[in-house]
């Protein structure tokens, strides 16, 4: 069974969705963040799950 990974902000699936963006985690570099595009859009927020760094700023 694959594991579908889901936006921090809204917690919908991004399996196979364009637009969405995974990367690490700006203050930290150690977590990651994954974002749909919906979220990035209206710039909803996230917190890495490692530092508790918000954003966006």
């Amino acid at each position: 069974m694959e594991v579908q990974e889901r936006c921090m902000s809204c917690r919908e699936s991004i399996t196979n969705q364009p637009g969405n963006v995974k990367f690490n985690c700006p203050s930290c570099g150690k977590g990651e963040i994954i974002r749909c595009k919906h979220c990035r859009e209206i710039a909803a927020q996230f917190k890495c799950p490692g530092c508790g760094f918000t954003g966006p700023n």
